[in-house]
């Protein structure tokens, strides 16, 4: 995770010379989550706080990443899916008009916390999640020009939360960020 974290800080120095707009700020928000392909689970609320760095290389182009600590999982009748994640996304930001974007990218995601129960009548059992989880990032933002900004992302899971299950996060969250920069 370091050299992710690494990486995308290289990323964003290397490409300083070329870049028109630099941001730099905090973010924070609530997730809708639940697991997919399984039958009975109800959406878990959480919530993601963190940080994000992007550059705007054009009027219409830009790229974004963020590291994320992000509350996800899912509830049903017999236990629950608790998953606490450190997230990192990288979307392209492309801007329809002054502001609004569309974005899309891939997230890389490294479990923190993991707690998932079911219990079959006096039986509780214990799961454990994958430690790492790839997401896709489709979504839609608004830059405000006073710094503050507003992003909606639905991730959709790529990797299965639990080994021998086709199960996946599928997470819809609305933050609210504002940029330093």
């Amino acid at each position: 995770m370091r050299n992710l974290i690494v990486a995308v800080i290289t990323l964003f120095i290397g490409t300083t010379a070329f870049s028109q707009e630099i941001d730099l700020g905090i973010k924070a928000g609530a997730n809708f989550a639940n697991i997919t392909d399984a039958s009975g689970l109800s959406n878990k609320t959480g919530f993601q706080a963190g940080i994000f760095a992007g550059i705007k290389f054009t009027d219409k182009v830009g790229i974004q990443a963020d590291l994320l600590y992000s509350q996800q999982g899912a509830e049903f009748d017999a236990g629950e899916f608790d998953l606490t994640y450190v997230n990192v996304p990288v979307v392209l930001k492309y801007y329809l008009v002054q502001g609004l974007n569309i974005q899309a990218g891939p997230q890389f995601g490294f479990i923190v916390d993991d707690e998932i129960k079911t219990v079959f009548g006096d039986i509780e059992e214990s799961i454990e999640a994958e430690k790492t989880d790839v997401s896709g990032i489709v979504g839609a933002g608004y830059d405000f020009p006073f710094g503050v900004r507003l992003d909606a992302r639905y991730n959709f899971g790529l990797t299965k939360v639990v080994d021998g299950s086709d199960s996946k996060n599928s997470v819809f969250s609305l933050a609210l960020g504002y940029s330093f920069l």
